[in-house]
């Protein structure tokens, strides 16, 4: 139904989630030329860049990017700064996951806050993260996007985030049947 919704133009569907970069590699194997291998430091502690995204499947993407810890806060920020950006004409319906900071007192006490700004939240039936299509955003980013030298340093990690979020649908882009 939402999608249908999406599709007559009644409103923009968003999906919201977080996803963690560090230098702890996404990647399970690579390729190298024979008796050239690549080699990588294994960082078993790193900093974490954390970032919270909006995706439509449209091929918009807002994003929110901390080094903090992802607290009720932080995900209000992101919201907060969210409902900012959107044309205020817009009906935006931004499809969740039921992370416990969600459902928190402060989450819930801003919900009003964002129907003013024609957002209104729906979120997925528990363990059912496949329904989210960020996560596919996610995957490709991590298992895709990111240039192994990404993981030299941890400034290196988060300009390469930086890069590939900033030039989602220009560069890199996603396509949802």
């Amino acid at each position: 139904m939402l999608k249908e919704w999406e599709d007559d133009g009644e409103c923009d569907l968003y999906f919201f989630d977080e996803a963690g970069f560090s230098q702890s590699s996404s990647l399970p194997y690579a390729w190298s030329p024979i008796a050239k291998p690549w080699e990588v430091t294994a960082y078993s502690h790193s900093k974490r860049l954390n970032v919270l995204g909006f995706l439509t499947r449209k091929g918009e993407f807002f994003h929110h990017m901390t080094t903090e810890s992802v607290t009720s806060e932080i995900v209000i920020e992101a919201f907060d700064q969210f409902a900012a950006h959107k044309d205020p004409d817009a009906f935006a319906v931004v499809v969740l996951d039921n992370a416990r900071m969600h459902h928190s007192k402060a989450f819930q006490r801003k919900i009003v806050d964002w129907m003013a700004h024609r957002i209104h939240l729906v979120y997925l039936s528990p363990y059912s993260p496949e329904l989210n299509l960020i996560e596919i955003l996610w995957r490709e980013i991590k298992y895709r996007w990111l240039p192994l030298t990404a993981y030299s340093s941890f400034d290196k990690l988060c300009d390469s985030v930086k890069n590939v979020c900033n030039s989602y649908g220009k560069n890199y882009s996603i396509t949802f049947a």
